[in-house]
């Protein structure tokens, strides 16, 4: 995984409440094992129509969103059921960093799993931000060494997750990794065996 210490980046902001895991990418998507190629279905019900075609009606579907790699969102962002396919269409699609009021548990902790970060922030913090981003081309710094969110208009917000999550997402490592630091003594006791 790719680490994240400081992340700037154009926010997109979703401006629902309750996004359930089936919104973020829909059952018919989930054939593939790998974990690339889910972005572009990421939110297709809502970006699509029945023929494919881009709704306009979809806020994501604006040019001045692309490249975004904030998403702000309303509570319990990520409810549903709990497929791993969700982050991995947040992150295909570009998503680095899911600011909300809340989350799902399984969902929450499956985005430190995929290089995710979701930081939640509380409700008027979360609305203030949807509204600049509604309003103009806004951009956040996400310092994950410092544990702060701020933009360039004076806003700064501070936000905790744990020290263990913390330390996988500014090493870049999933579980894996995290073994593979240990990898002199398990072949010491593999010797010993």
């Amino acid at each position: 995984m790719e680490p994240i210490k400081v992340h700037e980046g154009l926010v997109y902001p979703l401006n629902r409440a309750n996004v359930d895991t089936d919104q973020i990418i829909p059952k018919q998507f989930l054939k593939r094992i790998e974990r690339q190629g889910f972005g572009q279905f990421l939110f297709y019900n809502w970006r699509f129509d029945d023929q494919g075609n881009k709704r306009v009606s979809f806020n994501l579907n604006e040019d001045k969103y692309e490249g975004a790699s904030i998403l702000v969102a309303g509570d319990n962002f990520g409810c549903g059921s709990s497929r791993e396919h969700a982050p991995w269409a947040l992150q295909d699609y570009g998503f680095k960093v899911i600011i909300a009021p809340s989350f799902a548990d399984i969902f929450y902790s499956n985005c430190f799993k995929n290089g995710i970060l979701p930081i939640t922030l509380s409700g008027n913090n979360v609305e203030s931000l949807i509204q600049r981003a509604e309003d103009e081309n806004y951009q956040l710094v996400v310092d994950l060494e410092n544990q702060v969110v701020k933009d360039s208009f004076g806003y700064e917000e501070g936000f905790s997750i744990s020290s263990y999550q913390r330390e996988m997402l500014l090493n870049g490592w999933d579980e894996i990794a995290v073994t593979l630091t240990h990898e002199a003594k398990i072949e010491q006791f593999e010797q010993n065996l």
